[in-house]
């Protein structure tokens, strides 16, 4: 199973090709020729595509009989999900201690 690779995981969802491809699997485990049907890219896109999800950690993969079966990987997901609540709990504690600090200024 491929590893999360924290910038690498951002910079892949930031291609609107790739993000509709996550979408699409996070509804279930899919081939390539099913995740090409339901966009408008050709199947070997789709497959680079993929192939840059994976290194990133995103998706995994594995044989089923002559084609491959791609998948969200739940750890890179969840990792992508940790994060950003990081980065939520940074802008909320930034925020409540400006309000904290402009409410204490007032006479």
């Amino acid at each position: 199973m491929a590893t999360f690779k924290e910038h690498q995981g951002w910079e892949a969802l930031g291609d609107p090709s790739r993000f509709a491809i996550v979408k699409c699997l996070a509804e279930g485990p899919r081939a390539v020729g099913e995740i090409a049907d339901q966009l408008p890219i050709s199947r070997q896109a789709v497959s680079q595509h993929l192939r840059v999800l994976k290194d990133a950690g995103l998706v995994a993969d594995r044989a089923q009989g002559t084609r491959r079966v791609y998948r969200l990987n739940p750890a890179g997901v969840a990792a992508l999900r940790d994060q950003l609540d990081t980065f939520w709990r940074r802008a909320l504690d930034s925020y409540q201690s400006l309000a904290e600090d402009t409410t204490e200024e007032k006479p």
